[in-house]
C-alpha cells in the first residue's frame, strides 16, 4: 500500500458528514498539488458519505467498523464498546501497513480510532476543527496532536494546550469563487433587475426553513423577489408545486459557484462549511442554526458571525415569526447588505487550505 522510501505519506481520518469530510479532501488535494509524489490514504466508514465520495475522487480508502454513540437510548449503543475495540484494532493494522508520517483528523467519530492508531505508529498528528465548539473527538485527541487548526478565535477556550492552537480557518475547496452575476442569473433564467435570495438547508433539506419559505411565497411574489430554493432531496416533492419563472425549486444545487454568484442574500443553516463559504465570498446571510446537532454547535457558529455583525441570526424556534421581517428589512436595504458583506470578508480566512497543507508537508519534512 505504501512505499517506505516516500516521506510524504499522509493519512486522513474524518467523516460521517460532509462538514468533517470536505475540509480533509480540500487539504489532501492541495498537498497533491504541492507534492505530486505524496501518498494519501483516507480512513472512514463504508456506510457514510466518505465511503462513496473518497474513492470517486481517486483516493485510496480503508474502512473501519466504528459508528456513533447515540445520545438517545438505543440498543445499538450496546454494540458500541465492541465496535470501538474492533475499530481500534483495524486502525492499528491499517497504520502498520501504510506507515503514515503525518495523520490529519478532521473530526467525526471515525477520526478517533484512526488517529489513535497513527499516534501509536509514531505519526505526527494535525487536527482540524470546523466549529466554534469543538467536537468530542477533537477534544479527546488534543493530547496526541502537534497542531490543532481552528476556524474561530472563540474555540481557544475549550482547549488545554494553547501552544498547539492555530487560528487558520476552515479549509474549503479552492475552486470556490464568485463568477459574473449576469451569467450566473442567466443560468437560472432569472432577471438581473430583481433581488435574488438563495435558500439552503443542506443536501437533505431543513424542514423548518422549507415550511417558513412556503408560508411566505405570496410575500416573495408581491415584493418581486426571486428565489433559488434548494429544498433538499427529502422535501422536493412537497414544494415542487411552487416552481415558477421567479421561484426556482430544486432538490440539490450542483454548481454552488453559480448559485452564490446569482444571489443578493443567503438563508441557510450554520454548518461549518456553509458559513466558511459565505464569509469567504462575502455574502450577506440570514443564519438559522439547526437545533438537532451535537453540542448545539451551529448556534455557536451563527452567534459568532452575528457578534461580528457579519450575519443576521434567527433561532429555529422563532423562524415563523421573524423570518419574513428580517428578509424584508435586509433585502431592501443596500447599505445593510453592503455592511454584512464587508464584515463577512473581514473575518474570512481564504488561505486556510493552503496553510494546513503546508503545515502537514513541513511536519513530514522534520
Amino acid at each position: 500500500m505504501s512505499s517506505n522510501t516516500n516521506k510524504y505519506r499522509f493519512l486522513f481520518a474524518g467523516g460521517g458528514t460532509g462538514g468533517h469530510l470536505f475540509p480533509a479532501i480540500a487539504v489532501a488535494q492541495k498537498i497533491l498539488s504541492l507534492k505530486p509524489e505524496a501518498e494519501i490514504l483516507f480512513v472512514g466508514t463504508k456506510s457514510k458519505i466518505e465511503g462513496s465520495i473518497v474513492p470517486k475522487l481517486g483516493f485510496n480508502f480503508s474502512s473501519i467498523w466504528i459508528s456513533g454513540f447515540s445520545r438517545r437510548f438505543s440498543l445499538k449503543n450496546l454494540l458500541f464498546p465492541f465496535k470501538l475495540i474492533v475499530s481500534l484494532i483495524q486502525s492499528i493494522l491499517i497504520n502498520m501497513k501504510f506507515k503514515p508520517i503525518v495523520a490529519i483528523g478532521s473530526g467525526g467519530y471515525v477520526s478517533g480510532p484512526a488517529i489513535f492508531g497513527s499516534d501509536i505508529m509514531g505519526a505526527k498528528i494535525i487536527l482540524l476543527e470546523q466549529n466554534v465548539y469543538p467536537g468530542v473527538t477533537t477534544r479527546l485527541l488534543e493530547k496526541y496532536a502537534e497542531e490543532i487548526h481552528l476556524s474561530f478565535e472563540d474555540s481557544k477556550k475549550y482547549f488545554k494546550k494553547p501552544d498547539k492552537l492555530k487560528i487558520t480557518g476552515n479549509p474549503i475547496r479552492e475552486n470556490l469563487k464568485c463568477v459574473d452575476k449576469i451569467s450566473a442569473l442567466k443560468s437560472f433564467d432569472l432577471s438581473l433587475e430583481k433581488k435574488t435570495i438563495l435558500i439552503l438547508g443542506g443536501s437533505l433539506g431543513a424542514a423548518s426553513i422549507n415550511k417558513a419559505i412556503s408560508n411566505n411565497i405570496e410575500n416573495f411574489i408581491i415584493n418581486d423577489i426571486q428565489i433559488i430554493w434548494q429544498t433538499g432531496k427529502n422535501y422536493i416533492e412537497n414544494y415542487r408545486k411552487y416552481s415558477s419563472k421567479t421561484i426556482i425549486v430544486i432538490p440539490f444545487i450542483e454548481n454552488m459557484n453559480l448559485a452564490y454568484s446569482a444571489c443578493d442574500l443567503v438563508i441557510s443553516r450554520a454548518g461549518g462549511i456553509t458559513i466558511t463559504e459565505i464569509i469567504n465570498l462575502g455574502l450577506p446571510s440570514i443564519l438559522i442554526p439547526s437545533p438537532n446537532v451535537a453540542e448545539n454547535h451551529q448556534y455557536l457558529n451563527a452567534k459568532n458571525l452575528f457578534d461580528n455583525n457579519a450575519a443576521i441570526f434567527i433561532e429555529d424556534s422563532k423562524i415563523e415569526s421573524e423570518l419574513w421581517q428580517e428578509i424584508n428589512s435586509t433585502i431592501t436595504d443596500n447599505n445593510k447588505l453592503s455592511k454584512l458583506k464587508t464584515n463577512a470578508l473581514q473575518i474570512a480566512k481564504p488561505e486556510a487550505t493552503k496553510i494546513v497543507a503546508e503545515c502537514a508537508i513541513k511536519l513530514a519534512d522534520i
